[in-house]
């Protein structure tokens, strides 16, 4: 579309238009959609075309493939250009319209390497290498160096970039800290007066997007790939649970994986898997941005700007600027589903809507009051629940892989998706920690369509709102609720969130509404506004008896008619299962790479029955797991009875006496001993698994009731536990338990690619039990070193009060030197210092982890540590055991007198 027909409209004042006059040129679409191209950021005032089919020539379709990808947009096409540089060139790419033509061809080609973890960071640098390298060898991507500037109107977005900045450090990415004054020198159009500073990143750039993907297309067919165009997915068929034979528009095609990398279709995609749906949680959203024709000065090599305090970003465009963002209150759509036709389509604009956007990019770039409209532009993204994308291997059906969800950065995460994804196809599991991306992290709840229509007001606009450490999100609350929710929320609980599971946090104090708490935040960088609660209830733990509600702990059940359930859990667990029963086991699940799959407690209740507990985010990737390894003779039976019971945690030096006087039995040490487990009778409640411990390093118990009974148990408990001091307890105070304690959590602290070795849990490892998953990997380790050690590190010189706090992700130096990042972190309450724990590597001078032979020695030995939190780095203690706490001695069976009314 040139510029004749082309009705300009010029930008005198935030003031919007009322009406859009379409161009001439524009034609009807489906109803409510219009189709239309692009203009192209080369030189002159020519459009882009559609782009030009590099797709197979039509021939019949194949009745084998190895790999089947659906999808021809850059993320599709990047996993098959990766699988096809492996060696995997048996993959066939089907588009059920042109490629690109879904939401590639409208992408605004942004590519930045600063994002917010280490992971993320090293997947666009990996994109971004690979375009410049493409560029290079003349592939014509449109890449063009211009760097980027990250602003900042708040100090709390200045705290977030510096963060960023210390990270990015570690990995070699080139970053500086800018003044408003540098900030207008790199790109006088700004309006910096109220910026506090900003982030420059001059190795990011932008590009073409439509080209990117047709370089993936041309690549991955010289190798053999097929690209097919005009053939859509129907039905994915599946054999035993795996992928076997995929239903098109012109024929099958037998295969032995499957990739939806569908984009906005991936969900109903999902959804035709017979027998048993996959579940693809996203929605579409609306995406809206503004492109002017030329304005005279602009650099053609302007950085990318982003001002998230204001939503917006900016990019040149064709000699004029471009102009977008993610407005606060979004717009989903599509509820029903995208339609099937729907290419090289847009969806009708909506200039009410794009007010608060105009107003922040007339206030943050002047000169575009002036401006004259080219275009406004609104295209559908699809969007997840977490706003980070979905990758990996499904729950559901084995060798079904997604590679979709990219929350409108598919451009800048799609080579280093691509290459994740055909490296876990391949390998069975990704080069990187992928945990925060994979599809695994939901359950069945999170693809419900009101959910996500309801998360997309947080998850669409999350991508520039800051988010801070361990804030909630709001929407779609209160759908898994324990029994004891209500008592906690009369009691002042704080709930949090996790698999959609409300859990206490932490309960209010008297005063915590007082006007001398006005200032203090829940979300913060620095001392939040619970930390006193914490304080109380983590110190009720260590003197007198505390209640916590574990109900979102993933319980399962094992069993069998004779010894196959034992002999099962032998193979995967790297500890000795066959034990007493009642005996309970602390196990580490690992991968063939000694990595740890699951991180489980099991208990022994019966000769062939076996109860398992998970963290709450392991439900669905642990039963995974299990179901993949499961005998094919059906000789063992798996459960998931998460909702089926309810668990308190009774924790502190009375809670011996507490249980004793509820219950029916002895509690002493010497009855019931640790790490053991009863069947019991709680006040009226029959069924109650009673296990002496507690997860975070202090004496107990955790009841797990039939949730029938938990209300009956639990006001037994509380009402019997006023004469200890009872009090209820949230999990903030149990986290900074188990990080004092030197208690590692799986998802946090541990993943797949920790093993025990590394983690201080080598002890474990029963290497004489017989075979297990991971044995080899783990026994090579044993002789030959480590290649992380895990550390306890206390804060020095550091105030708790005053200086900005450690949440996880810190850069760690030893001797001046990168040597990891830290995990988790919070305040020691008895250590009276801030705890981090972290991982300590060995790196040579071009970054490549070394082995650790002797890792107590090169731990502790001359070795001086520092954290780096925003730019300022604290000595730091290091301790590879757990430290020794300054905390009274109080007698388990002390009972005290009743207290008077």
């Amino acid at each position: 579309m040139g510029t004749a027909g082309v009705k300009c409209l010029k930008i005198t004042s935030p003031s919007i238009f009322s009406r859009r006059i379409l161009p001439s040129t524009f034609r009807a679409a489906a109803p409510g959609y219009v189709k239309t191209r692009l203009f192209s950021t080369a030189e002159g005032d020519s459009p882009s075309p559609e782009p030009v089919s590099l797709a197979t020539p039509p021939k019949p379709l194949p009745q084998q493939a190895r790999v089947v990808v659906c999808g021809g947009g850059v993320v599709g096409l990047s996993v098959a250009y990766h699988l096809a540089e492996r060696g995997w060139t048996d993959v066939v790419v089907l588009e059920q319209g042109k490629v690109t033509c879904g939401t590639t061809w409208h992408s605004v080609g942004l590519v930045s390497t600063m994002k917010a973890t280490r992971t993320d960071m090293a997947m666009t640098r990996y994109s971004a290498d690979l375009y410049k390298q493409w560029e290079a060898e003349g592939e014509g991507v449109g890449w063009k160096q211009c760097g980027s500037l990250n602003v900042a109107r708040t100090l709390d977005r200045m705290i977030h970039l510096k963060r960023q900045h210390a990270v990015a450090k570690t990995m070699g990415v080139e970053s500086q800290v800018v003044t408003p004054a540098e900030i207008q020198d790199i790109c006088p159009v700004l309006r910096v007066d109220d910026l506090q500073g900003g982030l420059w990143i001059p190795g990011d750039g932008a590009l073409t997007a439509p080209d990117v993907a047709m370089v993936f297309s041309r690549k991955a067919k010289a190798k053999g790939v097929q690209v097919i165009e005009d053939v859509g997915v129907e039905k994915v068929i599946t054999e035993n649970g795996r992928v076997s034979k995929v239903v098109t528009s012109a024929g099958n095609i037998k295969c032995e994986y499957f990739v939806n990398s569908a984009g906005l279709w991936s969900r109903e995609l999902g959804k035709r898997t017979d027998p048993r749906r996959v579940n693809v949680p996203l929605h579409a959203c609306e995406h809206y941005y503004l492109v002017t024709k030329p304005i005279t000065g602009t650099n053609p090599l302007m950085p990318v700007i982003r001002d998230y305090d204001g939503y917006v970003y900016f990019r040149e465009w064709n000699g004029g600027l471009l102009g977008g963002g993610f407005e606060p209150s979004p717009k989903p759509c599509f509820h029903q589903g995208p339609p099937d036709k729907f290419e090289f389509q847009l969806l009708q604009e909506d200039w009410d809507h794009f007010q608060v956007l105009l107003t922040e990019i007339l206030h943050r770039v002047p000169a575009m009051e002036t401006a004259e409209i080219r275009q406004l532009v609104n295209g559908p993204e699809s969007f997840t629940p977490d706003s980070r994308w979905l990758l990996g291997e499904t729950a559901e059906v084995a060798n079904y892989f997604v590679a979709t969800g990219m929350n409108s950065s598919g451009i800048a995460g799609a080579g280093g998706v691509g290459k994740q994804v055909a490296d876990w196809i391949i390998d069975g599991r990704p080069s990187l920690n992928m945990w925060a991306y994979d599809i695994r992290r939901f359950i069945g709840h999170h693809n419900n369509k009101r959910f996500l229509r309801d998360r997309m007001q947080e998850s669409f606009p999350a991508t520039a709102v800051l988010k801070y450490p361990r804030e909630e999100y709001t929407t779609g609350r209160k759908l898994r609720c324990s029994p004891l929710h209500t008592r906690q929320e009369v009691a002042g609980a704080v709930f949090g969130e996790t698999m959609a599971y409300e859990r206490a946090m932490y309960f209010k104090l008297d005063d915590d509404d007082s006007p001398e708490n006005e200032d203090r935040r829940m979300w913060t960088y620095t001392k939040p506004m619970w930390f006193e609660a914490a304080q109380e209830e983590y110190w009720a733990c260590k003197e007198r008896v505390c209640l916590m509600d574990m109900s979102s702990f993933a319980k399962f059940e094992l069993e069998s008619a004779s010894e196959e359930v034992v002999d099962f859990l032998q193979k995967l667990c790297s500890n000795d299962i066959d034990v007493d029963i009642g005996t309970i086991v602390h196990t580490g699940m690992q991968n063939k790479y000694g990595g740890f799959e699951n991180d489980t407690t099991i208990a022994r209740l019966d000769h062939n029955h076996f109860y398992m507990i998970c963290p709450a985010t392991q439900q669905s990737r642990a039963w995974t797991w299990l179901a993949r390894h499961m005998p094919q003779d059906g000789s063992v039976h798996l459960r998931d009875v998460t909702s089926m019971f309810s668990g308190i945690n009774i924790i502190g030096p009375h809670a011996q006496q507490l249980l004793a006087d509820v219950s029916d039995i002895s509690t002493s040490r010497s009855d019931f001993r640790p790490m053991s487990c009863k069947k019991i009778d709680v006040g009226s409640a029959s069924g109650v698994w009673a296990m002496r411990l507690t997860h975070t390093g202090e004496d107990g118990f955790i009841l797990y009731i039939p949730s029938e009974y938990a209300l009956h148990v639990y006001d037994i408990l509380m009402s019997a536990g006023k004469d200890y001091g009872v009090r209820n307890a949230g999990y903030y105070a149990l986290r900074h338990l188990r990080i004092e304690n030197f208690f590692a959590y799986w998802g946090l602290d541990l993943d797949d690619r920790t093993t025990p070795m590394e983690c201080g849990r080598g002890y474990r490892v029963k290497f004489d039990k017989g075979d297990f998953i991971g044995k080899a990997a783990l026994e090579q380790q044993r002789d030959h070193g480590v290649n992380k050690r895990f550390v306890h590190f206390q804060l020095e010189d550091y105030d708790v009060n005053l200086d900005l706090w450690p949440w996880g992700g810190e850069p760690i130096y030893r001797n001046g030197r990168n040597a990891g990042l830290t995990t988790t972190c919070g305040f020691g309450f008895a250590l009276d210092s801030m705890v981090c724990l972290g991982f300590v590597r060995d790196f040579d001078d071009k970054g490549v982890e070394q082995i650790l032979k002797n890792s107590n020695d090169f731990v502790m030995k001359d070795a001086k540590y520092e954290i780096d939190i925003a730019g300022t780095r604290f000595p730091a203690k290091p301790s590879i055991y757990t430290p020794k706490q300054n905390v009274t001695y109080v007698d388990p069976s002390f009972i005290p007198a009743p207290q008077k009314v």
